[in-house]
């Protein structure tokens, strides 16, 4: 019976959701939380609290189809991806999960029930392993499901290794939940290579792990111990990639109906012709996860999870360059991607545009370090004596610059080197060691805080509230008194103040009685319990006590102006920016609020002012603030924007702000939009390729900003006039200083009237304002004397004459420049020793200067 893979992902949920199975979408490729994992790896990973007992939701079964990558920290498939049947970096994992529901019988007949009556596989293709000293579940399989004694095989511990270290237990950590697993295989035939699971010739093709149901059943001490768990869980995995290659009768993997249509399309857009081609392969897987991981926030870069994938681009551009991809093609890709994952890919098909780009740009960018790459190993080449490339320049080559140890093989080759392969090896295995580290979970599940109580939140309408302590801890350890100086976590049945979540950080505040204050710095969840963690500021409180908790009013209040301006801030640079802009991350404190966002280029400073007035604008609309309580499917309906990745209960919180923003959010809010009262934007910066930050502040914060902002302009205006002084008389001296030296220069133009020093001189360009000071200058050099000044600049002339006191009784300077004036078209006048006109008629100057002597010679 032929299914495609969407087809069987949709089979398999509804299947389960038949058998009382919570249908739970996929978690992010990050992990949630979980600093322990690099990326998502398996389908138990988003419920990882809920088997630790840190968690609990409102079902007890659950089932998904997970989105998972393989090409990091402990699992690292990568360069077996495109040259075996199976290796993948991105997959999907079908599972279904019970957290103290039903165990091994009900979890080994819904498997068998799904294989053989919905899938309709044969009975007798099917081959199932078990734990070696498992017999319940043996028998299980043997006397209810009826597989015959011959086709169970017992799987014991690895030889040489630790007890429990076997294929067939499954553990999450050195410590915590472990157990037994039974993995169900399929037999693709007697045609095909291979054995049967504990045998030699296990590791061939011919029998297939398509299903693992893990059995959480004890709890491993730190010493060894196996401590029965007290409700026992199950998780599972099945790989749709192998599952959908049975059911549209292929053997690899790279065979089924998505991979065929995208080394179809990824041919095309190569323009090669053979289909078979390995480079295709890893192209259509790796368009796969570099895609997710995109549309998961993560943006190539040169470290963690961004380093991940720029390698991951590359080697698809690599392979892409071997069969003669001519330009960028990767990118080309996307949307065939997002049409053949069918209901897997409606998040892929809203971030199309923003993917697209980013591995455009990151394609682009590849092929400029490329060329760096090769001139690095042609340095390298040229400067060796013995004809060996060393290792770490291999290392180098390939781990920093992409380059493939047998792309730079090859080049060596082709000049008569060898490459030091023992070396290279030694520094890949350093790195392959920092991978494993990177994928170990940090934490002792038994030195965890596990809280079995939930608290109520009464924090919506209240900051203050009335409660009991249910618990109390010290350094993990459960206490029943606290007495002053003591640091602790308390979790009360009922509480006002907020853990952190949702980027909104933690209420602060205090918790009293009559005998004792506890003072609360931070808030966190446990689980369904709240922590308040602080330390008893006096007296003395015991478990049990009736207790008055107290949130720091004055910091709700500024925590709840952010938290409001980033929905407004979000629904802006949508606005202003795209609908391609999505929320990436953010931090609401009482101080600022900090918002992460995809973009690939900073904003102009256009751009943030157009954010900034249209926050303030539906700031001072004073929308009310509502919200409601609805399931998921209708707050989408509604248009509420969810952060992808995002863990959501069925019945979530919806937040609208007018017709402006609807958001899903759980966190504090303001009544209504005017208590915002200013909106100010602080920064804009780009932490990440495609990721920028905004930082702002809101309410007496933002007032607070623009107050200092204007004292600051105030000052630079202050000391910019000061300057502004200092440089004008700076100015003038060196005013002063030209007007003396042309003064100087023009004395050579001195006549003598009747007796009497005249100077009359024509003037190009000069300061009108120095003219006077040239004047008195010329008096004093001249003792005794007439002088006459025409400036001429552009249209205008600037005229001035001056006259010793000697001479004024003969000449006065007044009467010379209107003279002069009259004949150029202007007029003017002034004291007997100094006067100033002006005019406009340039063609009239000459004559009229020419007729300043014999002006003079009547009256001298």
């Amino acid at each position: 019976m032929y299914m495609s893979t969407d087809e069987v992902r949709n089979a398999f949920l509804q299947f389960f959701e038949s058998k009382g199975h919570q249908i739970v979408e996929s978690s992010s490729l990050v992990p949630h939380n979980d600093p322990t994992l690099l990326f998502t790896n398996a389908g138990m990973n988003q419920f990882k609290d809920c088997f630790l007992g840190l968690e609990k939701r409102a079902y007890t079964r659950a089932t998904s189809s997970q989105r998972c990558l393989r090409a990091g920290g402990k699992h690292n498939d990568l360069e077996n991806v495109g040259f075996t049947a199976r290796h993948h970096t991105f997959f999907e994992m079908l599972g279904n999960f019970s957290f103290g529901d039903y165990f091994k019988q009900d979890a080994i007949a819904f498997a068998w029930e799904f294989l053989t009556e919905i899938l309709k596989l044969p009975k007798d293709r099917l081959l199932v392993t078990v734990y070696e000293t498992d017999d319940e579940a043996f028998n299980i399989w043997n006397q209810q499901i009826g597989v015959p004694a011959d086709r169970i095989v017992r799987i014991g511990d690895k030889k040489g290794g630790k007890p429990y270290e076997s294929d067939n237990f499954w553990q999450m950590g050195d410590t915590g939940p472990c157990g037994p697993c039974t993995e169900i295989f399929y037999d693709h035939g007697e045609h095909i290579w291979g054995g049967r699971p504990g045998t030699p010739e296990e590791d061939g093709d011919r029998f297939i792990e398509i299903w693992n149901n893990v059995f959480m059943q004890f709890n491993r001490h730190a010493d060894g111990t196996m401590e029965p768990l007290p409700k026992p869980s199950v998780d599972t995995g099945m790989g749709i990639e192998r599952i959908s290659a049975i059911m549209q009768g292929v053997h690899s993997n790279y065979e089924i109906d998505v991979f065929q249509t995208l080394i179809k399309a990824a041919a095309e857009v190569i323009s090669v012709e053979d289909l078979s081609n390995q480079s295709l392969r890893v192209i259509a897987d790796h368009i796969r996860s570099c895609s997710f991981l995109i549309v998961d926030g993560v943006m190539p870069s040169n470290e963690g999870r961004g380093y991940v994938l720029r390698r991951i681009i590359r080697r698809a551009v690599r392979h892409g360059n071997k069969l003669g991809a001519k330009g960028t093609f990767f990118f080309k890709l996307v949307g065939v991607l997002a049409d053949v994952m069918g209901s897997a890919g409606e998040e892929l098909k809203r971030q199309q545009a923003l993917v697209e780009k980013v591995l455009r740009i990151e394609e682009e960018n590849f092929g400029r370090t490329l060329e760096r790459g090769m001139a690095i190993l042609n340095d390298a080449l040229d400067a060796s004596a013995d004809k060996t490339l060393d290792g770490e320049t291999v290392f180098k080559l390939y781990d920093t610059y992409g380059f493939p140890a047998d792309l730079t093989n090859d080049v060596a080759r082709e000049r008569g080197f060898i490459i030091d392969e023992a070396g290279f090896e030694q520094a890949m295995e350093v790195q392959r060691q920092r991978a494993r580290d990177a994928g170990q979970f940090g934490t002792d599940y038994n030195e965890a805080i596990k809280v079995d109580s939930a608290t109520e939140f009464c924090g919506y309408t209240s900051t203050s509230a009335l409660g009991t302590v249910d618990a109390m801890f010290v350094e993990s350890r459960q206490v029943e008194s606290l007495s002053a100086g003591d640091k602790a976590v308390l979790v009360l049945d009922e509480t006002p103040f907020y853990a952190e979540s949702g980027g909104q950080c933690g209420d602060s505040g205090q918790i009293c009685t009559d005998s004792g204050i506890f003072v609360v710095e931070d808030t966190q969840k446990l689980g369904n319990a709240i922590a308040h963690y602080g330390w008893m500021k006096e007296g003395v409180l015991a478990s049990k006590d009736k207790v008055e908790a107290l949130v720091d009013k004055g910091r709700r209040n500024a925590i709840s102006l952010n938290h409001s301006a980033t929905h407004l801030l979000h629904a802006a640079l949508r606005k202003v920016l795209g609908e391609h802009v999505t929320q990436k991350g953010s931090l609401v404190k009482a101080d600022n609020l900090r918002f992460d966002f995809s973009h690939l280029e900073a904003m102009t400073a256009d751009e943030i002012k157009q954010v900034e007035r249209l926050v303030n604008d539906h700031v001072r609309l004073n929308h009310d603030v509502e919200t409601d309580i609805m399931d998921i499917e209708s707050a989408k309906s509604k248009g509420a924007m969810a952060l992808f990745g995002e863990k959501y209960d069925d019945q979530v919180r919806v937040l609208s702000m007018g017709d402006f923003s609807t958001e899903l959010c759980g966190g504090i809010h303001v009544s209504s939009t005017g208590d915002i009262g200013l909106f100010k934007i602080t920064s804009e910066s780009g932490i990440a390729a495609g990721i920028r930050r905004i930082e702002a502040v809101t309410g007496d914060a933002a007032l607070d900003v623009i107050e200092a902002q204007h004292q600051q302009y105030e000052e630079k205006l202050a000391e910019s006039a000061q300057k502004t002084k200092a440089l004008e008389k700076e100015i003038q001296k060196l005013k002063d200083k030209m007007a003396a030296a042309e003064s100087a220069n023009i004395m050579g133009q001195v006549k003598e009237v009747n007796g009497v020093k005249v100077l009359v001189a024509k003037l190009e360009g000069a300061d009108s304002k120095n003219l006077r000071t040239m004047v008195d200058d010329i008096k004093n050099q001249l003792g005794s004397g007439v002088v006459l000044l025409a400036n001429v600049n552009q249209d205008k002339i600037g005229l001035i004459a001056g006259v010793t006191k000697d001479l004024v009784g003969d000449v006065k300077a007044g009467e010379l420049v209107k003279m002069v004036a009259e004949q150029i078209g202007g007029k003017g006048g002034g004291r007997p020793d100094m006067a100033q006109a002006g005019g406009t008629d340039v063609t009239a100057l000459p004559t009229a200067i020419d007729s300043v002597q014999p002006w003079l010679e009547e009256r001298l």
